[in-house]
């Protein structure tokens, strides 16, 4: 049976523990706010650009693309290494966040396990997922550490610009994103996306408004260019990839935030219910002890007598 001293000891224990966890659940709460603002200015402004691009792509003729340094990021290549950007979170204390995330990555790695695979590792838990990875042919091409909660523009160009220059230098056959996306405060939904070659992104708009029951059809109108297409296009590619990483970044660091704040109140709650539970243990132990001492000092009282 646990001695006071050590109840005591353990009640302590939990209590700074639940000090901890609080604090960290106001910090995520303050911080989550803020996060949440940001995905409401990124999501508009990728999605137009995506629009943009698939609109712009629609006018030309393949005439117009074919040999130009913008067709690459269309060009379908059959065969060739991929590329895996996973997503994590630099610190754990956030629930399923991280696991639910790399147990997707572990999926699709077997899947592609046959292709020589480069990895990119946004977030430390990822890139110390991938360094003790055994067995299948991976390469890390590239690490991001240390940027959330303060991910912002020029940590997505700086991505993007590494992914292009992979993409384009070493005939890569794809470039995929995995990552957490976020949902509401209680709710985040892991996505795998298609990053390159963008011509995937042509064929899943013309789908979708081919579901939604519009015409999917390319008008090419007279309008002016200027600059002309072509070199527009060149210049909202590289952006349009930006943006996308851009949304990605922050979509993570929205749903990092709010699993931690969601975990961290559920280890309060259990740790306050832990020191009720010890609380009355104590009580419990201490009464047993005092009604032991009375037992023994009535006894030695009847028999004095």
């Amino acid at each position: 049976m646990a001695s006071l001293r050590d109840i005591r000891k353990h009640i302590e224990a939990i209590k700074n523990i639940s000090q901890i966890t609080s604090a960290m659940k106001m910090v995520a709460a303050a911080r989550i706010r803020r996060a949440q603002e940001a995905i409401l200015k990124a999501r508009p402004f990728a999605k137009h650009v995506a629009r943009l691009v698939g609109d712009l792509y629609g006018e030309l003729l393949e005439s117009d693309v074919e040999g130009t340094e913008a067709n690459k990021y269309f060009e379908h290549r059959e065969k060739g290494p991929k590329c895996l950007v996973i997503v994590t979170a630099d610190k754990g204390l956030c629930g399923a966040f991280n696991a639910s995330l790399l147990k997707t990555a572990i999926s699709w790695i077997k899947a592609n396990q046959d292709e020589k695979i480069f990895v990119i590792a946004v977030g430390k838990k990822g890139w110390d997922f991938i360094r003790r990875l055994k067995g299948v042919d991976l390469e890390i091409a590239d690490q991001m550490l240390g940027i959330f909660p303060k991910a912002g523009f020029r940590h997505a160009k700086i991505l993007g610009d590494h992914i292009k220059d992979l993409f384009l230098d070493t005939q890569m056959e794809s470039v995929t994103v995995i990552y957490n996306e976020f949902k509401s405060m209680i709710s985040q939904k892991v996505v795998t996306k298609q990053l390159l070659p963008l011509s995937g992104f042509i064929e899943k708009g013309i789908e979708k408004a081919q579901s939604s029951g519009m015409e999917a059809k390319i008008i090419r109108e007279d309008f002016i260019f200027e600059p002309d297409k072509e070199k527009l296009l060149s210049y909202l590619l590289p952006l349009h990839i930006n943006l996308q990483l851009l949304r990605i970044l922050m979509e993570s660091q929205a749903a990092e935030l709010a699993a931690r704040m969601t975990a961290m109140e559920a280890a309060s709650k259990n740790a306050s219910e832990l020191i009720s539970g010890l609380t009355l243990k104590m009580n419990k132990t201490r009464q047993s002890m005092i009604t032991t001492e009375l037992n023994e000092i009535v006894s030695g009282a009847e028999a004095l007598e």
